[in-house]
């Protein structure tokens, strides 16, 4: 009775730790954020200039540059995740595919600053000579594909996000289609369906539950820094050019000012774009928690 009262409370101290660990970071953000918000107030959210010289600070362009960075990552990474997932899931044997899954796992505990120097060093090279200059080449006269090649930018930070998210994405994926019923799979089948019909029926019993995979995807996407800092050019700009020009993005601007910040103001609103980060990724964790844990309690099978 005695080590179990130990254990009741040791486990409760360190959940208690977690919950006020976090309740601190909240915190100390807010604390080293006081400043400029004291100062600009919500319009730093909405302006768009960024200057350290006259102490004048906005983080629209960083809001706007990440989530279309970030979306346009996970428009790349969802139909290579449904479909890897799939294949695992109905056309792979059993031994091959758990292989494979530990593989893709794996490869979401890749540090990104990995995905960032493959990103550097062979995706952008490779774009700018093989994929940007021949699009140039073919529709230069329209803006959207004009302006300086330089194989970096925020199209080539949106791949590299993309292969980042996509391990996590597929994991989700392939473990829900694995909890669809057998129950719906064989009546599927005793109708007659294709592999492919029944690859449809299963996607659509599982909907809610990828789109809430999908957000778990944009929330790592979201809060990526040292791969994003490296490839998207870190440029601030309320919008890019073309397809091709660089961007910036709130968690990139944090790692490359932060320590060239040289007074109180300038370090102030860096936190605060911390803060805003925070909020933005914790709200779509969150919403893909609820809608996972409603999906479950539904399906009862998950």
């Amino acid at each position: 009775m005695f080590g179990d009262k130990i254990f009741k409370y040791t486990t409760a101290f360190f959940a208690f730790f977690i919950v006020i660990s976090f309740l601190m970071l909240i915190y100390e953000l807010y604390k080293g954020s006081y400043m400029a918000i004291s100062k600009f107030g919500l319009s730093f959210i909405k302006n768009t200039v960024w200057d350290p010289v006259n102490g004048v600070f906005g983080a629209l362009p960083l809001i706007i540059g990440t989530i279309v960075v970030s979306l346009l990552s996970l428009l790349f990474s969802l139909p290579i995740s449904i479909g890897v997932a799939l294949v695992l899931v109905l056309y792979l044997p059993r031994k091959i595919s758990r292989g494979l899954a530990v593989l893709i796992e794996t490869m979401a505990g890749v540090p990104s600053v990995i995905y960032g120097l493959w990103g550097l060093y062979v995706l952008a090279p490779f774009l700018r000579e093989n994929v940007y200059s021949v699009l140039q080449s073919m529709f230069g006269f329209i803006p959207l594909f004009s302006g300086p090649n330089y194989g970096i930018g925020f199209l080539t930070g949106s791949m590299v996000l993309a292969l980042m998210i996509t391990p996590i994405i597929t994991a989700v994926t392939k473990d829900l289609l694995l909890a669809v019923p057998t129950s719906i799979k064989e009546a599927a089948v005793s109708l007659g369906a294709t592999k492919k019909e029944l690859a449809l029926i299963m996607i659509k019993y599982i909907k809610p539950g990828l789109f809430a995979a999908s957000l778990l995807g944009l929330g790592r996407a979201i809060g990526e820094t040292m791969a994003i800092s490296m490839v998207i050019g870190n440029k601030f700009k309320l919008f890019p050019s073309s397809l091709f020009d660089t961007w910036y993005t709130l968690s990139a601007i944090i790692a490359n000012e932060f320590l060239e910040a040289t007074y109180d103001l300038y370090i102030s609103s860096l936190v605060y774009i911390g803060l805003l980060l925070l909020a933005v990724t914790l709200a779509v964790i969150i919403i893909a928690r609820i809608i996972i844990w409603r999906f479950s309690k539904v399906r009862g099978e998950i």
